[in-house]
């Protein structure tokens, strides 16, 4: 696992922060995957799909959510399935629809909170991508969640106290994703070039230019 961070504070990060990668660099990554596509990981909150979408758009790749698609699939939206049919009907059908994105080729797909618990979803990764945990801290994940109310898993007398439960209980499984990168308040664009440098770093391309 290949981890990329620097000290705390937007500000920090952009001093820090390396140079933008070029075309030339950009093309190496896209060979280097060889038609994989990029699994972006993380908590509710991490910045998934913002960061994903930016990242396809830099790497000239497609770019798809696999919550997006699931409410597609089932004419409903997410709190609807988790309402009407339950976690467990929720996490089977996720399932299927990220197996189905990945045998798709080789797109950035931006997968829910819970999809790396499951097994199979991260060998179907492992086989089929290269998965990226943008990892944020507990306090960054709640100033940016309690900005919306659609998480079903948050609507708890204790939307804290559940965050640091799954927290705790995700943080070994996503620590397995092939890269690391930390997500901070900022600009999308330092860790979106945050995840370029890790690419880089982990198919061990030739330094980027200035």
């Amino acid at each position: 696992m290949t981890s990329h961070s620097s000290s705390n504070g937007a500000a920090a990060l952009k001093e820090t922060a390396p140079a933008r990668l070029n075309g030339a660099d950009i093309a190496r990554i896209r060979a280097a995957l060889a038609g994989r596509a990029i699994v972006i990981v993380g908590m509710m909150g991490a910045g998934k799909s913002s960061i994903g979408r930016r990242l396809a758009q830099s790497l000239g790749m497609g770019f798809v959510d696999s919550d997006d698609e699931i409410e597609k699939a089932a004419n409903l939206t997410i709190p609807e399935i988790f309402e009407t049919y339950g976690e467990a009907h929720f996490r089977d059908g996720e399932r299927k629809v990220i197996a189905r994105l990945l045998a798709d080729g080789g797109n950035v797909i931006a997968v829910g909170g819970g999809a790396f618990e499951n097994p199979q979803t991260r060998d179907e990764i492992a086989r089929h991508g290269l998965s990226i945990w943008l990892k944020a801290d507990f306090e960054t994940l709640m100033a940016r969640v309690r900005r919306r109310s659609h998480r079903p898993l948050l609507r708890t007398p204790d939307p804290e106290g559940t965050m640091q439960r799954l927290l705790d209980q995700r943080g070994p499984n996503y620590a397995l994703a092939d890269l690391t990168v930390v997500s901070r308040d900022g600009a999308h664009t330092d860790v979106v070039n945050a995840c370029l440098h890790a690419l880089a770093d982990h198919f061990q391309l030739e330094a980027p230019h200035s």
